[in-house]
């Protein structure tokens, strides 16, 4: 478990693929304080396993469904990655939770500066756009950040100058993919919704104030 507060920017230093696995070494300096073998980092929002480590280095292996449905398959060395160690039981909660599972990638689509922020679109699919509400959370690359307003397949998302300058998210452009991670509670309560009302795509297209009214949200 995470919490989408990004502890620092790691370096890609090697990618060996073979077919649609990939070991990935990494340089990093914070989440390497107190590794151990087995521990979970999160790189770009996906929770990996550290198989191997020095001072100044970790060792990942990235199976196919993580090669298929995230995109780290588009790294390479020199890439940086958002780094964040899995959360400690007596540690401050300051972001959301975040499991490290990436529902899909987006791809940003405006990139605009207002006064101090950044504003990003991110389209996304349908699938995945009906887990969020506006002024909900949603993890971008392992960032935890604020949904700002949903198009009709967009999100929007704003960045503070910290958040510019401490993530990778500062250096993206429009056409480049992130990692998309919903809400987990959204994710329970449409769950719910789909067991008492039927068919996930029944829901989808029917998903209005009437049905939730429906269902008991009054």
């Amino acid at each position: 478990m995470f919490t989408g507060i990004v502890e620092e920017i790691g370096r890609v230093e090697s990618v060996q693929q073979a077919g649609e696995s990939i070991v990935m070494q990494i340089a990093a300096e914070t989440v390497l304080i107190d590794a151990h073998l087995g521990d979970s980092i999160s790189i770009n929002g996906v929770c990996l396993t550290v198989t191997s480590y020095t001072d100044s280095a970790f060792t990942v292996d990235i199976m196919p469904e993580t090669f298929r449905s995230t995109g780290l398959r588009h790294l390479g060395p020199n890439s940086s990655v958002n780094l964040e160690r899995a959360m400690s039981a007596n540690g401050r909660f300051g972001g959301h939770f975040v499991s490290g599972h990436v529902d899909g990638v987006g791809k940003i689509t405006r990139v605009e500066n207002v006064d101090n922020a950044v504003y990003y679109d991110i389209a996304i699919s349908r699938e995945l756009l009906i887990y969020f509400v506006e002024k909900g959370s949603v993890s971008v690359d392992g960032t935890s950040l604020t949904v700002f307003g949903i198009g009709e397949n967009t999100l929007t998302i704003s960045l503070i100058p910290h958040t510019v300058e401490k993530t990778v998210l500062g250096n993206k452009r429009v056409g480049d993919l992130v990692n998309i991670e919903c809400d987990m509670l959204g994710k329970y309560i449409m769950k719910y919704l789909e067991q008492r009302s039927g068919s996930k795509s029944e829901h989808t297209a029917s998903l209005g104030s009437q049905f939730f009214e429906d269902h008991g949200f009054k």
